[in-house]
Protein backbone atom coordinates (compact mmCIF):
# COMPACT_ATOMS: atom_id res chain seq x y z
CA UNK A 1 0.00 0.00 0.00
CA UNK A 2 1.45 3.36 -0.99
CA UNK A 3 1.46 6.22 1.50
CA UNK A 4 2.60 9.82 1.39
CA UNK A 5 6.24 10.29 2.31
CA UNK A 6 6.82 9.74 6.00
CA UNK A 7 8.61 11.90 8.52
CA UNK A 8 9.40 10.99 12.09
CA UNK A 9 7.54 12.81 14.84
CA UNK A 10 10.10 15.60 15.20
CA UNK A 11 10.46 15.91 11.40
CA UNK A 12 14.25 15.76 11.51
CA UNK A 13 14.37 12.98 8.92
CA UNK A 14 12.30 11.38 6.17
CA UNK A 15 11.93 7.62 5.98
CA UNK A 16 13.64 5.98 2.99
CA UNK A 17 10.45 4.45 1.61
CA UNK A 18 6.78 5.34 1.37
CA UNK A 19 5.84 1.67 0.96
CA UNK A 20 3.89 1.24 4.19
CA UNK A 21 1.56 -1.66 4.98
CA UNK A 22 -1.12 -1.62 7.68
CA UNK A 23 -1.94 -5.25 8.54
CA UNK A 24 -5.14 -5.97 10.45
CA UNK A 25 -4.21 -9.44 11.71
CA UNK A 26 -1.17 -11.38 12.84
CA UNK A 27 -1.68 -13.74 9.90
CA UNK A 28 -1.36 -10.76 7.58
CA UNK A 29 1.87 -9.74 9.32
CA UNK A 30 3.22 -13.25 8.81
CA UNK A 31 2.39 -13.15 5.10
CA UNK A 32 4.06 -9.77 4.66
CA UNK A 33 7.19 -11.07 6.36
CA UNK A 34 7.26 -14.21 4.21
CA UNK A 35 6.92 -12.24 0.98
CA UNK A 36 9.41 -9.51 1.84
CA UNK A 37 13.18 -9.55 1.54
CA UNK A 38 13.62 -6.51 3.78
CA UNK A 39 11.31 -4.68 6.18
CA UNK A 40 11.05 -2.81 9.48
CA UNK A 41 8.15 -1.96 11.79
CA UNK A 42 7.05 1.59 12.56
CA UNK A 43 6.19 2.40 16.15
CA UNK A 44 4.94 5.85 17.10
CA UNK A 45 7.79 7.39 15.04
CA UNK A 46 9.26 9.06 18.09
CA UNK A 47 12.81 7.90 17.32
CA UNK A 48 15.30 10.61 16.37
CA UNK A 49 17.57 8.35 14.35
CA UNK A 50 16.99 5.71 11.64
CA UNK A 51 16.50 2.70 13.90
CA UNK A 52 13.06 2.03 12.33
CA UNK A 53 13.96 2.94 8.76
CA UNK A 54 13.73 0.65 5.73
CA UNK A 55 14.54 1.17 2.08
CA UNK A 56 11.95 -1.40 0.93
CA UNK A 57 8.96 -1.86 3.21
CA UNK A 58 7.56 -0.56 6.48
CA UNK A 59 4.81 -2.17 8.54
CA UNK A 60 2.61 -0.03 10.76
CA UNK A 61 0.70 -1.60 13.66
CA UNK A 62 -1.93 1.15 13.74
CA UNK A 63 -4.62 -1.56 13.45
CA UNK A 64 -2.93 -3.99 15.86
CA UNK A 65 -3.33 -1.87 18.95
CA UNK A 66 -5.84 -3.66 21.17
CA UNK A 67 -5.91 -5.19 24.63
CA UNK A 68 -6.06 -8.95 24.15
CA UNK A 69 -6.68 -10.08 27.72
CA UNK A 70 -6.45 -9.06 31.37
CA UNK A 71 -5.57 -11.77 33.89
CA UNK A 72 -6.59 -10.32 37.24
CA UNK A 73 -5.30 -13.28 39.23
CA UNK A 74 -1.84 -13.22 37.68
CA UNK A 75 -1.88 -9.41 37.54
CA UNK A 76 -0.91 -9.38 33.87
CA UNK A 77 -2.22 -7.76 30.72
CA UNK A 78 -1.59 -8.99 27.18
CA UNK A 79 -1.70 -6.43 24.37
CA UNK A 80 -1.01 -6.11 20.67
CA UNK A 81 2.31 -4.47 19.87
CA UNK A 82 0.88 -1.27 18.41
CA UNK A 83 -1.03 -0.10 21.47
CA UNK A 84 0.14 3.19 22.97
CA UNK A 85 0.69 3.61 26.68
CA UNK A 86 -1.81 6.44 26.95
CA UNK A 87 -4.57 4.17 25.62
CA UNK A 88 -3.54 1.15 27.68
CA UNK A 89 -3.18 3.02 30.95
CA UNK A 90 -6.74 4.29 31.18
CA UNK A 91 -8.01 0.74 30.59
CA UNK A 92 -5.76 -0.65 33.31
CA UNK A 93 -6.74 2.03 35.83
CA UNK A 94 -10.44 1.47 35.18
CA UNK A 95 -9.84 -2.19 36.01
CA UNK A 96 -7.86 -1.46 39.17
CA UNK A 97 -4.33 -1.97 37.87
CA UNK A 98 -1.18 -0.01 37.08
CA UNK A 99 2.20 -0.40 35.41
CA UNK A 100 5.34 0.06 37.48
CA UNK A 101 6.39 3.22 35.66
CA UNK A 102 5.92 5.31 32.53
CA UNK A 103 8.10 7.39 30.23
CA UNK A 104 7.78 11.16 30.08
CA UNK A 105 5.45 10.78 27.08
CA UNK A 106 2.32 8.58 27.04
CA UNK A 107 2.12 8.86 23.24
CA UNK A 108 4.61 6.08 22.47
CA UNK A 109 3.85 2.47 21.50
CA UNK A 110 4.43 -0.46 23.84
CA UNK A 111 6.43 -2.53 21.34
CA UNK A 112 8.64 0.35 20.25
CA UNK A 113 9.27 1.43 23.82
CA UNK A 114 10.32 -2.05 24.85
CA UNK A 115 12.55 -2.54 21.81
CA UNK A 116 14.62 0.53 22.67
CA UNK A 117 14.72 0.26 26.51
CA UNK A 118 12.84 3.53 26.92
CA UNK A 119 12.37 4.53 30.55
CA UNK A 120 10.92 6.76 33.21
CA UNK A 121 12.77 7.68 36.39
CA UNK A 122 13.29 6.26 39.87
CA UNK A 123 16.09 4.56 41.76
CA UNK A 124 13.84 1.56 42.36
CA UNK A 125 12.24 1.49 38.91
CA UNK A 126 13.61 -0.39 35.93
CA UNK A 127 12.97 0.81 32.40
CA UNK A 128 9.65 -0.10 30.81
CA UNK A 129 11.11 -3.25 29.25
CA UNK A 130 11.52 -4.72 32.74
CA UNK A 131 7.73 -4.95 33.01
CA UNK A 132 7.58 -7.54 30.23
CA UNK A 133 6.50 -11.03 31.32
CA UNK A 134 6.18 -12.59 27.85
CA UNK A 135 6.71 -11.54 24.25
CA UNK A 136 5.64 -12.82 20.83
CA UNK A 137 7.24 -11.91 17.50
CA UNK A 138 7.31 -13.04 13.88
CA UNK A 139 10.69 -14.38 12.79
CA UNK A 140 12.14 -14.09 9.30
CA UNK A 141 10.41 -17.29 8.15
CA UNK A 142 7.04 -15.86 9.14
CA UNK A 143 6.70 -18.15 12.17
CA UNK A 144 5.38 -16.97 15.52
CA UNK A 145 7.88 -17.17 18.39
CA UNK A 146 6.64 -16.84 21.98
CA UNK A 147 9.00 -16.48 24.94
CA UNK A 148 8.44 -15.96 28.66
CA UNK A 149 10.71 -15.12 31.58
CA UNK A 150 11.62 -18.78 32.10
CA UNK A 151 12.99 -19.11 28.56
CA UNK A 152 16.77 -18.89 28.21
CA UNK A 153 16.59 -16.39 25.34
CA UNK A 154 14.04 -14.07 26.95
CA UNK A 155 16.56 -11.54 28.32
CA UNK A 156 18.09 -11.25 24.88
CA UNK A 157 14.85 -10.80 22.97
CA UNK A 158 12.99 -8.13 24.95
CA UNK A 159 15.19 -5.16 24.00
CA UNK A 160 15.42 -6.39 20.42
CA UNK A 161 15.95 -3.11 18.52
CA UNK A 162 13.36 -4.31 16.01
CA UNK A 163 15.99 -6.68 14.61
CA UNK A 164 14.36 -10.00 15.52
CA UNK A 165 11.04 -9.39 13.77
CA UNK A 166 7.71 -7.63 14.30
CA UNK A 167 6.53 -7.83 17.93
CA UNK A 168 2.89 -8.86 17.73
CA UNK A 169 2.02 -9.49 21.37
CA UNK A 170 3.38 -8.43 24.77
CA UNK A 171 2.36 -9.51 28.28
CA UNK A 172 3.09 -6.95 31.00
CA UNK A 173 3.24 -7.40 34.77
CA UNK A 174 0.83 -5.23 36.74
CA UNK A 175 0.30 -3.94 40.26
CA UNK A 176 -2.76 -2.47 41.98
CA UNK A 177 -3.59 1.02 40.80
CA UNK A 178 -2.24 3.91 42.85
CA UNK A 179 -2.16 7.67 42.98
CA UNK A 180 0.74 10.07 42.58
CA UNK A 181 1.19 13.69 43.64
CA UNK A 182 3.76 15.93 42.00
CA UNK A 183 5.65 19.05 42.99
CA UNK A 184 8.11 21.12 41.01
CA UNK A 185 10.94 22.83 42.87
CA UNK A 186 12.81 25.70 41.27
CA UNK A 187 16.38 26.99 41.35
CA UNK A 188 18.16 24.29 43.29
CA UNK A 189 21.86 25.14 43.77
CA UNK A 190 23.97 22.81 41.64
CA UNK A 191 26.25 22.46 44.66
CA UNK A 192 23.47 20.59 46.47
CA UNK A 193 24.00 17.65 44.12
CA UNK A 194 27.64 17.19 45.07
CA UNK A 195 27.05 15.53 48.43
CA UNK A 196 23.38 14.60 48.05
CA UNK A 197 22.97 13.30 44.50
CA UNK A 198 21.48 9.90 45.32
CA UNK A 199 19.37 11.28 48.17
CA UNK A 200 17.89 13.90 45.86
CA UNK A 201 17.25 11.42 43.06
CA UNK A 202 15.71 8.97 45.53
CA UNK A 203 13.43 11.50 47.21
CA UNK A 204 10.36 10.41 45.24
CA UNK A 205 8.89 7.54 43.27
CA UNK A 206 10.18 9.40 40.20
CA UNK A 207 12.53 12.39 40.16
CA UNK A 208 13.76 14.50 37.23
CA UNK A 209 16.20 17.39 37.16
CA UNK A 210 15.76 19.95 34.40
CA UNK A 211 18.63 22.33 33.65
CA UNK A 212 20.06 24.45 30.86
CA UNK A 213 23.72 24.32 32.00
CA UNK A 214 23.80 28.11 31.79
CA UNK A 215 23.97 28.86 35.53
CA UNK A 216 24.93 27.33 38.87
CA UNK A 217 21.32 26.26 39.45
CA UNK A 218 19.12 23.34 38.47
CA UNK A 219 16.15 25.11 36.87
CA UNK A 220 13.48 22.65 38.02
CA UNK A 221 13.28 19.46 40.09
CA UNK A 222 10.15 17.39 39.40
CA UNK A 223 9.37 15.13 42.35
CA UNK A 224 6.57 12.58 41.96
CA UNK A 225 5.51 10.73 45.12
CA UNK A 226 3.26 7.72 45.47
CA UNK A 227 0.18 8.43 47.59
CA UNK A 228 -1.10 5.53 49.64
CA UNK A 229 -4.88 5.07 50.00
CA UNK A 230 -6.19 7.60 52.48
CA UNK A 231 -2.75 9.18 52.75
CA UNK A 232 -1.16 12.44 51.71
CA UNK A 233 2.27 12.87 50.14
CA UNK A 234 4.50 15.24 52.08
CA UNK A 235 6.67 17.72 50.23
CA UNK A 236 8.98 20.02 52.20
CA UNK A 237 8.85 23.71 51.36
CA UNK A 238 12.63 23.81 51.02
CA UNK A 239 14.25 21.04 48.98
CA UNK A 240 18.04 21.19 49.16
CA UNK A 241 17.91 24.92 48.61
CA UNK A 242 15.11 24.83 46.02
CA UNK A 243 11.64 26.27 46.60
CA UNK A 244 8.23 24.95 45.61
CA UNK A 245 6.85 26.46 42.43
CA UNK A 246 3.61 28.31 43.13
CA UNK A 247 2.34 27.87 39.58
CA UNK A 248 2.33 24.97 37.16
CA UNK A 249 5.60 24.60 35.25
CA UNK A 250 6.80 23.30 31.86
CA UNK A 251 10.28 21.70 31.62
CA UNK A 252 11.16 24.37 29.05
CA UNK A 253 10.54 27.60 31.03
CA UNK A 254 9.50 29.63 28.00
CA UNK A 255 6.68 27.22 27.10
CA UNK A 256 3.12 27.16 28.44
CA UNK A 257 2.46 24.46 31.04
CA UNK A 258 -1.04 23.56 29.79
CA UNK A 259 0.21 20.33 28.19
CA UNK A 260 2.00 19.14 31.34
CA UNK A 261 0.73 16.68 33.92
CA UNK A 262 -0.84 18.14 37.07
CA UNK A 263 1.44 19.52 39.79
CA UNK A 264 1.05 21.59 42.98
CA UNK A 265 0.61 18.48 45.20
CA UNK A 266 -2.73 17.54 43.64
CA UNK A 267 -2.93 13.74 43.73
CA UNK A 268 -4.25 11.83 40.74
CA UNK A 269 -4.04 8.49 38.94
CA UNK A 270 -0.54 7.12 38.31
CA UNK A 271 -0.92 7.34 34.52
CA UNK A 272 -1.85 11.02 34.72
CA UNK A 273 1.16 12.00 36.87
CA UNK A 274 4.13 9.76 36.02
CA UNK A 275 4.43 11.15 32.44
CA UNK A 276 5.45 14.80 32.16
CA UNK A 277 2.92 15.41 29.39
CA UNK A 278 -0.77 14.73 28.90
CA UNK A 279 -1.94 12.35 26.19
CA UNK A 280 -4.36 14.85 24.66
CA UNK A 281 -1.64 17.43 23.91
CA UNK A 282 1.31 17.44 21.53
CA UNK A 283 4.24 16.38 23.67
CA UNK A 284 7.41 18.28 24.49
CA UNK A 285 8.71 21.07 22.25
CA UNK A 286 7.76 19.61 18.86
CA UNK A 287 10.41 20.43 16.29
CA UNK A 288 13.47 19.30 18.19
CA UNK A 289 16.35 16.82 18.44
CA UNK A 290 17.15 14.52 21.34
CA UNK A 291 20.23 12.74 22.66
CA UNK A 292 20.67 10.72 25.86
CA UNK A 293 23.56 8.95 27.55
CA UNK A 294 23.41 6.39 30.37
CA UNK A 295 26.14 6.59 33.02
CA UNK A 296 26.74 4.36 36.08
CA UNK A 297 24.83 5.81 39.04
CA UNK A 298 27.94 6.32 41.14
CA UNK A 299 29.35 8.64 38.44
CA UNK A 300 26.18 10.69 38.00
CA UNK A 301 27.28 13.97 39.58
CA UNK A 302 30.79 13.80 38.10
CA UNK A 303 29.32 13.14 34.65
CA UNK A 304 27.01 16.13 34.98
CA UNK A 305 29.98 18.32 35.86
CA UNK A 306 31.83 17.04 32.80
CA UNK A 307 28.93 18.10 30.56
CA UNK A 308 28.76 21.42 32.35
CA UNK A 309 32.28 22.19 31.11
CA UNK A 310 30.64 22.57 27.69
CA UNK A 311 27.94 24.94 28.89
CA UNK A 312 28.96 27.83 26.62
CA UNK A 313 28.83 25.60 23.52
CA UNK A 314 25.65 23.75 24.56
CA UNK A 315 23.48 26.57 25.86
CA UNK A 316 22.72 28.39 22.55
CA UNK A 317 21.40 25.18 20.93
CA UNK A 318 19.42 23.86 23.86
CA UNK A 319 15.78 23.65 24.86
CA UNK A 320 16.51 21.79 28.12
CA UNK A 321 18.39 18.82 29.61
CA UNK A 322 16.85 16.24 31.94
CA UNK A 323 18.61 14.00 34.46
CA UNK A 324 16.89 10.76 35.54
CA UNK A 325 17.81 7.47 37.22
CA UNK A 326 17.05 3.90 36.12
CA UNK A 327 17.43 0.69 38.10
CA UNK A 328 19.74 -2.01 36.73
CA UNK A 329 18.32 -5.00 34.85
CA UNK A 330 19.50 -8.17 33.08
CA UNK A 331 18.13 -7.49 29.59
CA UNK A 332 21.10 -7.96 27.27
CA UNK A 333 20.77 -4.83 25.14
CA UNK A 334 19.26 -2.60 27.80
CA UNK A 335 21.04 0.67 28.43
CA UNK A 336 20.81 -0.19 32.15
CA UNK A 337 22.19 -3.73 31.74
CA UNK A 338 23.63 -4.75 35.12
CA UNK A 339 24.26 -1.23 36.32
CA UNK A 340 22.06 1.31 38.10
CA UNK A 341 22.16 4.28 35.77
CA UNK A 342 21.84 8.02 35.45
CA UNK A 343 20.47 9.24 32.13
CA UNK A 344 21.69 12.59 30.82
CA UNK A 345 19.05 13.57 28.30
CA UNK A 346 19.16 16.67 26.12
CA UNK A 347 16.38 18.19 24.05
CA UNK A 348 18.07 20.32 21.40
CA UNK A 349 16.78 22.94 19.05
CA UNK A 350 16.48 21.51 15.56
CA UNK A 351 19.84 22.88 14.46
CA UNK A 352 21.13 19.66 12.96
CA UNK A 353 24.69 20.59 11.82
CA UNK A 354 25.47 22.35 15.10
CA UNK A 355 24.04 19.58 17.29
CA UNK A 356 25.72 16.78 15.34
CA UNK A 357 29.03 18.62 15.78
CA UNK A 358 28.45 18.93 19.54
CA UNK A 359 27.54 15.28 20.18
CA UNK A 360 31.05 13.81 19.70
CA UNK A 361 32.41 16.51 22.00
CA UNK A 362 29.86 15.59 24.66
CA UNK A 363 30.60 11.89 24.16
CA UNK A 364 34.32 12.60 24.63
CA UNK A 365 33.59 14.40 27.91
CA UNK A 366 31.61 11.38 29.10
CA UNK A 367 33.86 8.68 27.66
CA UNK A 368 35.60 7.76 30.92
CA UNK A 369 32.19 6.84 32.37
CA UNK A 370 31.49 4.32 29.56
CA UNK A 371 28.24 5.96 28.41
CA UNK A 372 25.61 3.93 26.59
CA UNK A 373 23.46 6.03 24.24
CA UNK A 374 19.70 5.68 24.03
CA UNK A 375 19.12 3.39 21.07
CA UNK A 376 16.46 5.65 19.51
CA UNK A 377 18.16 9.02 19.94
CA UNK A 378 21.08 10.78 18.30
CA UNK A 379 24.64 9.63 18.98
CA UNK A 380 27.96 9.25 17.15
CA UNK A 381 29.74 6.65 19.33
CA UNK A 382 31.49 4.24 16.93
CA UNK A 383 30.74 0.52 16.83
CA UNK A 384 34.01 -0.62 18.44
CA UNK A 385 33.37 1.54 21.48
CA UNK A 386 29.63 0.92 21.64
CA UNK A 387 29.94 -2.86 21.39
CA UNK A 388 32.52 -2.95 24.20
CA UNK A 389 29.85 -1.56 26.56
CA UNK A 390 27.45 -4.46 25.97
CA UNK A 391 28.88 -7.70 27.42
CA UNK A 392 26.17 -9.80 25.75
CA UNK A 393 26.32 -8.31 22.26
CA UNK A 394 27.81 -11.48 20.72
CA UNK A 395 25.02 -13.55 22.28
CA UNK A 396 22.54 -11.06 20.85
CA UNK A 397 24.08 -11.56 17.40
CA UNK A 398 23.59 -15.30 17.85
CA UNK A 399 19.87 -14.64 18.39
CA UNK A 400 19.74 -12.53 15.24
CA UNK A 401 21.45 -15.32 13.31
CA UNK A 402 18.90 -17.81 14.63
CA UNK A 403 15.72 -15.82 14.01
CA UNK A 404 16.83 -13.72 11.03
CA UNK A 405 19.71 -15.56 9.32
CA UNK A 406 19.48 -13.61 6.05
CA UNK A 407 19.18 -10.18 7.67
CA UNK A 408 15.62 -9.49 6.57
CA UNK A 409 15.11 -7.13 9.53
CA UNK A 410 18.61 -5.65 9.36
CA UNK A 411 18.75 -2.06 8.17
CA UNK A 412 21.62 0.41 7.90
CA UNK A 413 21.28 1.32 11.58
CA UNK A 414 21.52 -2.30 12.78
CA UNK A 415 24.37 -3.09 10.41
CA UNK A 416 26.35 -0.10 11.66
CA UNK A 417 25.71 -0.32 15.41
CA UNK A 418 25.43 -4.08 15.97
CA UNK A 419 27.76 -5.43 13.27
CA UNK A 420 30.10 -2.50 12.67
CA UNK A 421 29.43 -2.45 8.92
Amino acid sequence: MEADYLLNWAENFQFSTNNVHYPKSIAEVQELVKKSSSLRVLGSRHSFNRIADSEEMLISFDHLNKVISLDKEKKQVTVEGGIKYGELCTYLHENGFALHNLASLPHISVAGTIATATHGSGLENGNLSTGVAAIEFVNANGDLVSLGKDDREFDGVVVGLGALGPVTKVTLDLQPTFEVAQVVYVNMPMESLKENFEEIMGSGYSVSLFLDWGSDKVNEVWVKKRVEPGGVAEFPDDFFGAKKASVKMHPVPSMAAESCSEQLEVAGPWYDRLPHFKMEFQPSAGKELQSEYFIPLENGYEAMMAVREMSEQIHPHLFISEIRTIQADDLWMSTAYQRDSVAIHTTWKQEIPEVMALLPQMEAKLDKFNPRPHWAKLFTIPYATLSSRYPKIEDFKDLLAKYDPEGKFRNEYVSKNIYGK
